[in-house]
């Protein structure tokens, strides 16, 4: 194998782990602004994409979108994202939810 098909098939790899680490990031930096820890779930969005969901210590809720379940579970690894099998439960109770949601929610109702 020459170099530049080493190179070609390294890519997708390197691709994908530059993807999770820039989304790790972002869930890093969420944990440290509520409370300094956060958990969360991956779900699909979609057929490919997936919605990492996060709640921080504060009960504050965030999420993040990446164009894959693997890279949407790598970035959690790489972040350490505690994660929950699904929101139910656990992980919803945790969530504190603000007047401007509640209001939004009731909107949409209307």
């Amino acid at each position: 194998m020459t170099s530049a098909e080493t190179a070609t098939t390294a890519s997708p790899d390197a691709r994908t782990e530059r993807r999770a680490k820039r989304i790790a990031k972002h869930i890093t930096s969420f944990a440290q602004q509520h409370g300094g820890s956060a958990e969360g779930v991956v779900e699909y969005v979609g057929r490919t994409a997936t919605r990492i969901v996060m709640v921080g210590a504060d009960g504050a809720w965030g999420d993040q979108v990446a164009p894959t379940y693997a890279i949407g579970q790598r970035a959690a690894e790489l972040a350490g994202l505690k994660l929950h099998a699904d929101f139910e439960g656990e992980l919803g109770l945790k969530v504190k939810t603000s007047a401007y949601e509640w209001k939004r929610m009731a909107g949409i109702q209307i």
